[in-house]
């Protein structure tokens, strides 16, 4: 059986900046797996312009619309052929959902959690983010029951266009979204771009290198151009388990970091480790040992967890991937909120979280890289 294919939902007010934001992570995807797959299925009134953009980039393997109509509600029923369909054609490493301006999220989340457990675990909800344009906001001031609602299902808010209005303008949006009384991550773009690391987890596509050279964000060098685009909104910790070689981790400690981690306080958890067996899924799937009929990696897994949600997938085998018998049990990279780098770096230091089985001593390294 095929890994799960992850699926992104980005969604927002008319003219909040999705687009935008979808074309920035492009060039990010394509610097870090020139082959990586990235399949778009687009839910729009009318609006064609953005596929002939997104079509002649060689990041896009293939874009599907959705026309006329709301993803949500009156075309929900066409969501499982159209997601077959970029399945079966393009085989890709990730599927992004933008919706129409009028979609409301939760619904639309529900629905891909009802297709996954259908299928099989062949698609996974990876996360669901809203774009919302700061300057010309309109939307989220209904507290309602609804709305709080809807809130259980947004993983992380990405203001626009915050540049153009005061801080009080800013500070009221904060507000509202602090109405919804759920933990909501957020993060300011820069012109309508965000690094791709907090958009989308780590998968079989995105995991050759991890952690591994030069020090690395979201698997890309992260320089100093970078650093200043984004350590005022993020911060992020390196980390490394060294251990004698064919150790392995400890799963039950790390699942309780993955349960513990709060999803306003910690975005996402990217790990490559050693294991003896696999980490079961948050959503209660037992990674497959297989991936797409080629030979894995044994004992060796791609843990993605993404705003309390997690996977841990079978690594590919490949000529250039370091196992365990390097001595390297766990590489993972944090990306948390600003201001809350040092709590969890003096948590993960203090044990319990990162050790080996059978009680075995390794070397934990945590640095604080951005």
């Amino acid at each position: 059986m095929a890994s799960p294919i992850p699926i992104t939902i980005i969604t927002g007010f008319l003219g909040s900046g999705k687009t935008t934001l979808i074309l920035s992570l492009l060039p990010q995807l394509l610097a870090r797996n020139p082959s990586y797959k990235l399949a778009l299925l687009k839910n729009e009134f009318g609006d064609l312009a953005v596929d002939s953009q997104l079509a002649t980039s060689s990041s896009i393997s293939g874009v599907r619309e959705l026309l006329n109509g709301c993803i949500c509600c009156n075309l929900v029923g066409q969501l499982s052929v159209a997601l077959e369909e970029l399945s079966s054609t393009q085989s890709p490493d990730r599927i992004v959902i933008e919706t129409s301006g009028s979609a409301f999220p939760a619904t639309l989340a529900m629905e891909v959690n009802r297709l996954a457990r259908e299928t099989g675990g062949a698609y996974m909800l990876d996360g669901v983010v809203t774009v919302i344009d700061v300057e010309n906001w309109k939307g989220y001031e209904d507290t309602s029951y609804t709305a709080k609602i809807q809130a259980r299902y947004m993983d992380l808010v990405v203001f626009n266009k915050w540049e153009e209005v005061d801080e009080r303008t800013f500070d009221a949006c904060l507000d509202r979204l602090g109405d919804l009384e759920e933990a909501i991550a957020w993060v300011k773009s820069e012109k309508g771009k965000v690094d791709v690391g907090l958009v989308f987890g780590i998968d079989g596509g995105l995991a050759r290198g991890l952690g591994e050279g030069k020090q690395e964000v979201n698997g890309h060098s992260h320089d100093h151009d970078h650093e200043k685009g984004h350590q005022s909104e993020v911060e992020v910790l390196s980390v490394s388990l060294q251990a004698n070689p064919g150790s392995v981790i400890d799963t039950s400690k790390l699942e309780k970091l993955l349960k513990a981690a709060p999803k306003d306080e910690v975005y996402r958890i990217k790990a490559v480790l050693a294991a003896s067996s696999p980490i079961t899924a948050s959503d209660g799937l037992v990674p497959t040992s297989q991936s797409n009929g080629q030979e894995t990696a044994s004992g060796r897994y791609i843990l993605n967890w993404a705003f309390s949600r997690w996977t841990c997938t079978a690594m590919k085998k490949t000529t250039e991937e370091h196992d365990s018998s390097s001595g390297t049990i766990l590489r993972m990279t944090m990306i948390l909120a600003r201001y809350e780098s040092t709590k969890w770096k003096k948590r993960l230091e203090s044990g319990g979280y990162l050790e080996l089985e059978g009680g075995e001593k390794g070397t934990l390294t945590v640095e604080k890289i951005a």
